[in-house]
Formats: structure tokens, sequence, C-alpha cells
């Protein structure tokens, strides 16, 4: 039984390519001959979700990784919409499914990825609310598309957020531009994690100027409130948050899923980080750079493990992963789904909506999993 679950999570994370900067490979061969329809998980909110899609260039900012070229970035939006329109969302292109799928070198179909069912519409139009809608920047992990954290994007839509996904441009195993060309994972051939979290800050700023500015890349950038915006990311995405928080005082609030924290521990930073995390993530674990971090947050904060996850629990891979059959963990894929997506919105609720949220209070006999720590 032990060695059906190791196989089982071994296949799972080769599936999400790049863990921790390299790519991951497995000696078992998947079979090919039928692999299950999947879908993200149903979001909770009372909005149907609307999706666009942005490309943005930041001129005369050479790309840190491609210097010859300027920054650009492609920028998913999910937004609670009034009804849904006629067009699906798709999850990823087929060239981004292709290239996420090779780097898994497990032979996977390479429209795996593409055929994904979502819950979004695309160009849907959105509600209109008094005060706007608070604004959620969300960064994935190194090598991983944007697309991976599409789950939780959706749960915050249909929540009432607007939820700006980024595509690192050339951090990631596939991006699609609108002109068809797809790029590849040039920073993980020379891996600079510091640089990466920099990057992301500056790539932030960015989104964020486009997004607010006069003349917003989004056609419904007027409904955004720019007073209440916050960032989540997972592993790169989430050690990101604090330098992004520490450049930009737009970013009132982060939330770091699994990541380990790449930056000098020394300043200090008054404003409420939630940190959630496999079991491994725990005061005096393997990652001392928790530890370091927590005693720098001089603001509201929470630090929480989830037991019987992995690395890679806390995006799509983990439903994914189950309806495939090939387990990420321990603990049900969807059941590590709906923690994060309950967590990650009490945290946001509580700091952008000023919601009292009693999920952060402390352990939960609902969530028996949860542990919450303050070394």
């Amino acid at each position: 039984m032990k060695r059906a679950f190791l196989v089982g999570a071994t296949i799972a994370v080769a599936l999400a390519g790049s863990v921790c900067g390299g790519t991951a490979h497995a000696d078992i061969p998947v079979a090919k001959a039928s692999v299950p329809a999947l879908a993200l998980p149903e979001p909770t909110g009372n909005h149907p979700v609307g999706m666009t899609t942005m490309h943005l260039e930041d001129e005369g900012r050479a790309d840190p990784w491609v210097p010859t070229e300027d920054r650009e970035l492609m920028v998913s939006l999910w937004y609670p919409a009034t009804k849904p329109s006629r067009t699906p969302a798709s999850y990823m292109t087929t060239a981004e499914s292709r290239k996420y799928g090779e780097s898994t070198g497990l032979g996977l179909p390479p429209d795996l990825f593409a055929t994904v069912a979502t819950h979004a519409t695309v160009e849907a139009e959105p509600v209109r609310v008094r005060g706007g809608l608070p604004l959620v920047v969300l960064s994935p992990g190194f090598g991983m598309p944007r697309a991976t954290l599409s789950g939780l994007a959706e749960e915050l839509a249909g929540r009432g957020y607007a939820v700006a996904g980024i595509g690192h441009n050339f951090e990631a195993h596939g991006t699609t531009f609108p002109d068809g060309h797809t790029t590849a994972c040039v920073a993980c051939e020379n891996t600079d994690f510091p640089r990466v979290g920099a990057v992301r800050a500056q790539d932030v700023s960015f989104v964020l100027d486009e997004l607010t500015g006069e003349h917003s890349a989004w056609k419904g950038g007027a409904l955004i409130d720019k007073g209440r915006i916050a960032m989540v990311g997972h592993s790169a995405g989430g050690f990101s948050t604090i330098p992004a928080m520490l450049r930009d005082p737009r970013v009132k609030a982060g939330a770091n899923m699994d990541g380990n924290f790449r930056f000098p521990n020394d300043a200090p930073l008054n404003r409420p980080v939630l940190m959630l995390g496999k079991p491994s993530h725990v005061p005096g674990g393997q990652d001392p750079t928790w530890d370091q971090t927590w005693h720098e947050l001089t603001g509201w904060k929470r630090w929480v493990s989830v037991d019987d996850t992995e690395h890679l629990s806390f995006t799509d891979l983990a439903p994914l992963a189950k309806q495939l059959g090939s387990p990420l963990q321990q603990l049900d894929g969807d059941r590590v789904d709906t923690i994060t997506r309950s967590y990650v919105a009490a945290f946001l609720d509580t700091h952008l909506r000023g919601r009292n949220a009693p999920l952060l209070d402390g352990p939960s006999v609902q969530h028996p999993e949860v542990r919450f720590h303050a070394p």
C-alpha cells in the first residue's frame, strides 16, 4: 500500500514538471491508452466567473533572462461576472500543455493540460459593486505555468475578487503569446532564486501599474479598488510576496504557499502575512528561512501547516492528480484543495474586506489536518 502511494506520488510530481528549479523525472512509464477527462473543482462563490488574458510589455525594461528583449508578460484575469458568456475559458494552450508535459519526461499526451475543463467563461460582463473589486495577484511556482493556480483564482473570483495570474516570461515551461509563439523556461537553465524574487517583485509592480493606471489594460480596470490589493503565490511565487511587499506599498497583504524564502531576512515587514505549508514547514523544520522570516514579520501573521501534504499540494495538481489516479499526497486531493481555498480566502477576507474569519483564530474541528504554529 505504501509502495503504491509512493509510485502514484512520483508520477504526480513528475506531472507538475519543475519542482524546485530542477525538472522532475520518473523511471515508471505512464500508460498512454486512456487518460480521464480532467476538470478543476467547482468554485463555491455566488458569482459566475469571467476571464480574460492580457499581453503586457514593459517597454524599455530588458528581460532579465533574455536581455535582448523587453520584459513581456502574459496575465490571466479572473473576475466576478454578471452571467457566463458562451465561450469556456481554456486551461492552457496546446503549446503550453506540450511544453509543460515534455518537461516531465513522461511522454504525456501533448494536449493533456489543454483539455482540462474550467468554470470560467471568456469576456463575460464583470459585475459592478459598490466600493469596487479587491484585487489579488497570483504568482505561480518556478517552472510552472500560471494556469496551475486557476482553481484558486476561480474560487476567489466567484467570491467577488479580481484575480490577476502573472505568467512570468521565461520562468515557466510554456508561455504562449498572442502571435502564437510559446517561450520556454530559460531561467531554469541557471537558477538564481534571489534574482527570481527581485524580478517578480518588479513584475508585480508593473502589472499593478497596468491594471490600476488611468488607461487600464483591462476594460474593467475602473472597477478595481486600488486600496485593496494582496499577493498570493506558490513556491517561488510565494517567497516573492515579501520582496514585492517591501518594494510596493500597494500590496497590503501577502500569502506564501510552501515557498522557501529566498531573500535577506533583515528587513522587517509590518503588513499581514500568511505562511501556509506542508508538514516539514514547521518551526525548527528543514527550512530555516521560515523561522527567520517569521521573526521579521512585525504585523499580523499566521504560520499554518497541513498534515499529509507535499510541495505541489497547494496547486491544481492536487485534484488533477487524483483524477488521473496518481495521488500527489496522502491527504485526499480534493480535500487539500478545499483547505487551500478556504484558508487563503479567509486571509483575504480579513485583510482586504475587514471581515471576521474565525478560521484564522486557531485550530478548527472542521479542519483537523491544519496546524497553527507560533514560535
